[in-house]
């Protein structure tokens, strides 16, 4: 039998891999190593791990509220102990954080392969995106959610034969997920929508210097002068200036009884929220990659998400009240209301997790680790 593990590190990222994770644990040629990590284990981010259905195999603290650079040390020491003692056949990791790029560190010191989840993309405004592009070469089976992050994968020297354009984990998910009703979702919130509601995600962006409370409440004086308007926060992750939102957050709803926050929603409460708001605000890859389904606007604000491909339901706008509050108006308007109707996420694609599943049952996992890298034909 196979033995796959997978690693899951955030509220967000086990959200988008829970249906994957739960297809390798009842397939009968695999068998799931599901080890948690990260801010699943944080007190300040409410233990997430007690949200994990399937089984999970280990958990190792990796000090997640220290900085970055002691995380991934932590990390890479524990982790690499972690893999030489399971012995996976092959990792099984999403995305581009820095202690994910610990993970895959440590595995490519184990010689254990790396099969790596939504390679390909870019974001300009973070590290994410070196981060991303640095866990692509370590790995070698990659599953993009584009075509064009397929060619991009391919671009930085892997080989077409071992890059897959399986769509979005996430998206998929939606169709899968038994929404709330109005009712139960306000019950389970203890929050009444009103006539006009917004999900706010907001998070760092990483590469630049002492932006993240300038922006944070130019974005809250914008919300301030909206009418008959309900704001939902969610609380960003365990990124450098976290800490400052969440105190920024944590005063905005003290001082208005027409928002309430967040620290971690769970997929169903997410997901459930979004189809009764009007927009998405912030600059969270959600608004980006999610949002599109149910048919509403993301306004996207700065550059943190610059360089995803958007679908016609995303507004950018800078960092500034006035940016802010035209991307509000635009919003609401009639003309642009009427284009909602008609969005396609260009993310969706039928049946993601089980091709990924397909893939990793088929492959030999032997003859992974020694890959050649793949030259462009010079036109």
């Amino acid at each position: 039998m196979k033995k796959i593990c997978v690693v899951t590190s955030t509220r967000a990222e086990y959200g988008i891999m829970s249906s994957l994770i739960d297809k390798i644990d009842r397939d009968s040629d695999l068998e799931l190593l599901l080890i948690v990590t990260g801010t699943h284990l944080s007190e300040k981010f409410w233990h997430t791990y007690r949200e994990i259905t399937s089984p999970i195999t280990k958990k190792i603290d990796i000090e997640i509220e220290q900085k970055p650079a002691r995380a991934m040390s932590v990390a890479i020491e524990k982790f690499y102990g972690t893999f030489m003692e399971l012995k996976p056949d092959i990792l099984v990791i999403l995305g581009d954080r820095y202690e994910i790029m610990a993970v895959a560190i440590a595995a490519m010191l184990s010689n254990v392969p790396i099969a790596h989840i939504c390679g390909g993309e870019s974001t300009e405004g973070i590290i994410d995106e070196a981060i991303r592009h640095s866990i692509t070469k370590m790995s070698h089976l990659h599953f993009t959610s584009c075509e064009e992050y397929r060619e991009r994968v391919i671009q930085l020297g892997e080989n077409p034969d071992r890059v897959f354009n399986v769509g979005s984990l996430s998206v998929e998910n939606i169709a899968k997920t038994q929404l709330l009703t109005k009712k139960d979702l306000e019950n389970k919130l203890n929050f009444k929508f009103g006539e006009k509601n917004l999900l706010v995600t907001f998070h760092p962006v990483t590469l630049e210097n002492d932006t993240v409370s300038e922006h944070f409440k130019e974005l809250l004086d914008a919300l301030s002068e909206l009418k008959n308007t309900k704001i939902i926060f969610t609380k960003p992750n365990s990124d450098d200036g976290s800490n400052e939102i969440f105190e920024l957050i944590d005063h905005y709803v003290f001082n208005h009884d027409n928002a309430i926050a967040f620290t971690s929603m769970g997929k169903l409460l997410y997901f459930s929220t979004m189809q009764f708001v009007d927009g998405l605000v912030g600059n969270s890859s959600s608004g980006i990659m999610e949002a599109p389904s149910f048919k509403i606007g993301t306004i996207n604000i700065g550059d943190r998400q610059r360089g995803r491909i958007q679908s016609e339901s995303i507004i950018n706008c800078n960092a500034t009240q006035e940016g802010i509050s035209n991307a509000l108006h635009k919003l609401y308007s009639e003309k642009f209301q009427q284009t909602l109707k008609t969005t396609i996420n260009c993310y969706k694609q039928k049946g993601t997790a089980d091709s990924i599943i397909n893939t990793l049952r088929k492959i030999d996992a032997r003859k992974l680790l020694k890959k050649r890298f793949y030259n462009l034909e010079v036109v």
